[in-house]
């Protein structure tokens, strides 16, 4: 009897852990998950299109930028932006969730979860982006890819089990940035190409549009070459909720992007950081003020931001992802395969 009772709170608190691990299991099952090439987020179940409430930025965004960019650079077909979305979601069906070894918790295949299994193989570490050992490949985007010269477009809806493409999609539009950096085998990013627009875009359009102009023709930068392919990772920036600020220090650091601009001797100023900017240099707001000054090309004193009389500025936020070249290069790989 006494050993029993010694026992019980073992039990319980084994039980409670078990009923702890189920609860995570069902959540993602319920909302799926993603990958921004570092770490897994939550995210809602991939829907056909995108609402005015359905305003995030995903991992099939990020595909189509490498798509178009590839195209050029590879001269190769480049998929739709539905196509890309409907093989993401038939590519994480056919890479089911694995229990962990020894775990005597069932095996379940949730296919709402793209390459988990694969990107863990090749990222052990969850750590952010600035310091996680990067998971790009060492081998050339040519030999990799296969530099193959039948369409992959055709063949996209012939997928075994998977005959008939997916619904007509409709896509709200959007002001969109696209940002290009280079992974270094240390995992740290370095600004490579990041141009957008705060008038509102055909998403596919778009995507398309900026991924190429950001690659190839941001001016502090030489474009983009196929020898780079290999080392980049893209992120997809759709921004929102624009709002005047009722001085220049109304907005929060690490929550806000701004736009400043005004007017000094006649010309004209103006100049933007996204929401992720400020927080990533561990400036303050007027830090900020004063950066985005100089990077307008104003060459006064920008200590004296204050005694400008049209300084306006309007904050935004933004619902970004991102990925690596790894991640895209496996899943067009296995959309070639299913040609």
């Amino acid at each position: 009897m006494a050993r029993r009772d010694a026992l019980w709170p073992q039990v319980m608190s084994l039980w409670q852990r078990v009923s702890s691990i189920w609860k995570s299991l069902i959540q993602i099952l319920i909302h799926g998950c993603v990958i921004d090439s570092s770490r897994l987020l939550k995210r809602k179940r991939p829907k056909s299109g995108h609402t005015a409430k359905d305003q995030m930025a995903t991992i099939p965004h990020c595909l189509y930028c490498f798509e178009a960019l590839s195209s050029t650079l590879l001269r190769r077909d480049a998929l739709t932006l539905s196509e890309v979305e409907d093989s993401w979601i038939r590519y994480g069906e056919d890479a089911p969730l694995e229990g962990e070894t020894g775990s005597d918790l069932p095996v379940l295949n949730v296919p709402i979860l793209p390459a988990v299994s694969r990107l863990r193989a090749s990222s052990p570490s969850s750590a952010s982006t600035s310091s996680t050992p990067s998971t790009l490949s060492t081998t050339s985007s040519s030999s990799a890819l296969g530099d193959s010269k039948s369409s992959s477009k055709t063949s996209l809806f012939s997928f075994g089990r998977h005959t008939e493409p997916g619904p007509l999609r409709t896509y709200e539009e959007h002001p969109l940035f696209i940002t290009w950096n280079t992974v270094n085998s240390r995992g740290h990013k370095t600004l490579r190409g990041c141009i957008g627009t705060f008038e509102p875009q055909a998403l596919e359009s778009g995507l398309r549009s900026y991924a190429m102009t950001s690659a190839f023709e941001d001016t502090r930068f030489s474009p983009i070459t196929k020898y780079e392919l290999n080392h980049l990772s893209v992120t997809v920036t759709l921004l929102l909720n624009f709002t005047p600020c009722a001085d220049p220090m109304d907005w929060e650091v690490g929550k806000h992007g701004l736009r400043l601009s005004f007017t000094d001797h006649g010309k004209r100023y103006s100049s933007t950081y996204l929401p992720d900017v400020a927080a990533e240099q561990g400036w303050t707001k007027e830090d900020t003020i004063r950066s985005l000054m100089r990077k307008a090309g104003y060459g006064g004193r920008t200590i004296d931001y204050k005694k400008i009389n049209d300084l306006k500025c309007v904050r935004y936020e933004g619902k970004k992802a991102s990925v690596e070249y790894s991640v895209w290069k496996e899943w067009r790989a296995w959309v070639d395969k299913q040609a």
